[in-house]
C-alpha cells in the first residue's frame, strides 16, 4: 500500500487506502491555530475535496497536543499595530469571515470525518473537533473554550456547534465558565465517541475509517448535508430534501448492485460490524 504525503506549512496530509490523514505539526506551539495552519486547512481541502477515492478524513495533533487554540501572539501583534487593516473591528471581522470560509467547507465535506484528539482540544482548536463527525480521544485528552479568560467571544463556529452537541444550558455553562472539561465528562456528555490509550489511538481512528471503506459515499454525502440543515429546516422542507435526495440514492449503481447482492442472498458490501 502506497502512501502519498503532501508537506503544508505547518502539517502534513497522507492520503492511503481511501483515508486521508492531516495531522498538526507544530508541536513545540502546542499546534495553536496559527495564520499558516488556516491557510494549510483551505489547502488540504482542496485536495481532499478532488479525490473521490477518499472515504474517510481523520484530523489529528502531534506531540502530545491536538490544538490549544488560537494563536495568542498573533493577537497580541494585531493590538500593538498601528495599521487599521490590521487592529481595526472591521479587520478582525474580515479576519473571522475567512476563517469561516474553510471551516464550513470542513463541516461539510461530504465524507466522514475524524478528530483524534491526544492531550489538550481548547478554544479553535475545541471548535474544529466539534465540526468533526466523530471524536475519539485519548485518555488524556482535555476541552476547553477559554475565550471568555481572554475577553472574547467564542468563535471558529462554536456559538453554533457547542449547544447542539450538549444543549443550550450546558454550552452556556461551558463557554461562560471557560473551565476545562475532563476527557469522562467529555464521554458523558456525548462529545467523544469512544476513549483510548495515546498509544491505541491512532490505530482506533483509522480502524473506525476503515469503515466507511465501502460505504456508498453519494448516499452518506447526502445524509450528512441533510443531517447538518435539520436543526434549521421545518418538517416539510426536510420532506422535500428527503425525498429529492432519495431519488438520487436510488438511481445510482451502488443500490442497483446492493439490491441485487441481497436478493441473490450475498452478504452486504457495506457492514459496519465487520471491520
Amino acid at each position: 500500500m502506497s502512501t502519498e504525503v503532501i508537506e503544508f506549512r505547518e502539517s502534513q496530509l497522507a492520503i492511503a487506502d481511501g483515508i486521508a490523514t492531516f495531522t498538526h505539526q507544530k508541536p513545540a506551539a502546542r499546534n495553536a491555530l496559527s495564520l499558516d495552519l488556516r491557510e494549510d486547512y483551505a489547502d488540504m481541502l482542496d485536495r481532499v475535496e478532488a479525490d473521490r477515492s477518499l472515504r474517510a478524513l481523520i484530523i489529528t495533533g502531534s506531540g502530545g497536543s491536538f490544538c490549544a487554540g488560537g494563536d495568542i501572539k498573533s493577537l497580541k501583534e494585531r493590538q500593538v499595530s498601528t495599521d487599521p487593516e490590521v487592529n481595526s473591528a472591521n479587520a478582525m471581522r474580515l479576519r473571522i469571515r475567512r476563517l469561516h470560509g474553510w471551516l464550513e467547507r470542513l463541516r461539510g465535506l461530504e465524507i466522514p470525518v475524524i478528530a483524534a484528539v491526544d492531550g489538550p482540544a481548547y478554544g479553535a482548536g475545541f471548535a474544529i473537533a466539534l465540526l468533526a463527525d466523530f471524536i475519539v480521544a485519548s485518555n488524556r485528552a482535555s476541552f476547553c473554550m477559554p475565550f471568555a479568560k481572554l475577553g472574547l467571544v467564542p468563535d471558529s463556529g462554536a456559538l453554533y456547534t457547542l449547544p447542539r452537541a450538549v444543549g443550550l444550558q450546558k454550552a452556556k455553562e461551558l463557554l461562560f465558565s471557560a473551565r476545562r472539561v475532563s476527557i469522562e465528562e467529555a464521554r458523558d456528555l456525548g462529545i467523544v465517541h469512544s476513549i483510548h490509550t495515546q498509544e491505541e489511538l491512532p490505530a482506533a481512528a483509522h480502524s473506525l475509517a476503515r469503515r466507511f471503506l465501502t460505504s456508498p459515499r453519494d448516499a452518506i454525502a447526502m445524509s450528512k448535508r441533510l443531517l447538518n440543515q435539520s436543526y434549521e429546516t421545518n418538517w416539510n422542507a426536510m420532506a422535500e430534501l428527503e425525498g429529492l435526495a432519495q431519488g438520487v440514492a436510488s438511481t445510482a449503481p451502488y443500490h442497483d448492485e446492493a439490491v441485487s447482492a441481497f436478493l441473490r442472498g450475498e452478504p452486504s458490501r457495506y457492514d459496519w460490524d465487520r471491520d
